[in-house]
């Protein structure tokens, strides 16, 4: 199963595509895609082309996507939320089955500690699928969101497993 891990941001969405066998992940491919335009349309615009452009090439079976925090600067945070709608809406309109996780559960998820700084976030990446080198923090961010996706589905399967013998 492959699964794309989205970062949402306004100039930069992060993004990560791993692929998981059983308890094995493995890293297909990360990057960003960086906002293109002088006003909001053209900026959402361009995320959302790129954005399907990676969904084509890697064709994940499932995605995963971080909550918005909510800061001081509400502006900031309404932007930010309209980036979030197009690393939402694009999944889903490929079909894929999405899900949303808190930045502090992915955190926690991939390192071990819910408040994390973002380099310990980075260098867990690297520790679960090998020495990558990150051109931003944002397609680290997203493999992380990825790897925090496959750890939640093992979970899901290994509950099932036990009720059905149960």
């Amino acid at each position: 199963m492959r699964i794309i891990g989205i970062d949402p941001g306004l100039r930069v969405m992060g993004w990560g595509v791993i692929e998981v066998a059983g308890s094995r992940l493995r890293h297909i491919d990360h990057g960003t895609c960086e906002s293109e335009g002088d006003d909001l349309a053209s900026r959402l615009l361009s995320l959302y082309r790129q954005l399907t452009e990676v969904l084509r090439v890697h064709a994940p079976d499932s995605a995963a996507v971080e909550n918005t925090f909510v800061n001081r600067d509400g502006v900031g945070t309404l932007k930010l939320g309209q980036a979030r709608a197009i690393a939402l809406l694009v999944p889903a309109q490929a079909g894929l089955p999405v899900a949303e996780y808190a930045p502090n559960h992915v955190k926690k998820s991939v390192v071990g500690a819910g408040h994390a700084e973002k380099q310990q976030v980075a260098h867990m990446v690297k520790v679960q699928l090998g020495a990558l080198t990150f051109r931003k923090a944002d397609s680290a961010d997203a493999l992380a969101i990825a790897i925090c996706h496959a750890h939640h589905m093992q979970s899901a399967a290994n509950t099932r497993r036990v009720r059905a013998g149960a």
